[in-house]
């Protein structure tokens, strides 16, 4: 794919629908992206009760077959730090064994091609390797790990970190966190959700300037994206989306994006980025973020 074959590696849907609800639905979300001029998308699944979050991995596999623009599955959960869940089901949740990381590895075989994970819980370092053995890029995300721990995982072959500033530490003086770390790190790609909400621009515009070439422009995006306000379901659990911002229903936890890679290279463009620059976190970036060339 060229330079401008935008690639979305974080995105759950879109068009009203979510990606493994169904096959019809996981194809129709997968043609709202492209009509909104996204090429390719890896398909990214909540944390659900693990029968379910199989069944939706079967059903993003069989999608797959008969649609190419469908890379394969990106896992955001189930391992993730309970006090950082953001949007997802606190029930859902689960500690990396080699049980579950064995089943997961099985459901998803080799259309797996990322998960994001919390490296302090207990046994995901080690959960973190045997992923990376297995040829999927491991992301650092919904996560309480300070720089530290968050070296730790690069150091085991995490190579990049989910929707930077959400869900995980920021940068203060002393304490620059998950995404510090990964400024520091020149192996470490940098996922940003470009739409002026997770995100202050201005601060896009410095992560554009500090780590070059590193950083990956995605979605995040949710059924509502390439559709209209209303209430949508994200896995389990209801999202209300006016003026096309998404929370949790009853709470101002976003829940997602309603975002395009369009959208979001503009949204760089006006913050001061060189188009070159985010038109390449849009395509050429994320897919040497997966080795997806």
């Amino acid at each position: 794919m060229g330079q401008g074959a935008f690639t979305d590696i974080h995105g759950h849907g879109g068009g009203g629908h979510s990606f493994g609800d169904s096959v019809d639905g996981t194809l129709a979300a997968a043609a709202a992206h492209r009509e909104a001029g996204t090429r390719a998308m890896v398909a990214s699944l909540v944390s659900l009760p693990l029968a379910e979050l199989e069944r939706q991995i079967g059903v993003v596999r069989e999608a797959m077959n008969s649609d190419p623009s469908l890379l394969g599955i990106h896992l955001e959960g189930p391992f993730l730090a309970p006090s950082r869940k953001g949007a997802h089901d606190p029930g859902s949740l689960a500690l990396p064994t080699p049980e579950l990381v064995g089943r997961l590895l099985g459901a998803c075989g080799d259309a797996l091609r990322q998960i994001t994970m919390a490296p302090e819980l207990p046994g995901a370092l080690e959960a973190i390797e045997t992923f990376v053995d297995a040829g999927v890029a491991v992301a650092v995300g919904h996560t309480d790990a300070d720089a530290p721990v968050a070296r730790e995982a690069f150091d085991r072959g995490a190579t990049l970190v989910t929707h930077a500033f959400n869900a995980m530490h920021g940068i203060a003086g002393r304490e620059i966190g998950p995404v510090g770390a990964a400024l520091d790190d020149s192996r470490v790609f940098i996922e940003v959700i470009a739409d002026g909400i997770h995100v202050d621009p201005a601060l896009i515009a410095t992560l554009f300037r500090a780590a070059p070439g590193r950083i990956v422009l995605v979605t995040d995006a949710m059924a509502a994206a390439a559709s209209s306000d209303g209430r949508y379901l994200l896995g389990s659990r209801e999202v209300e989306v006016s003026g096309g911002r998404a929370v949790l229903t009853g709470t101002g936890t976003l829940a997602g994006s309603t975002l395009t890679l369009r959208r979001a290279v503009e949204v760089c463009v006006e913050a001061g980025v060189p188009r070159d620059d985010a038109v390449a976190a849009a395509s050429a970036v994320p897919r040497a973020a997966l080795g997806l060339d």
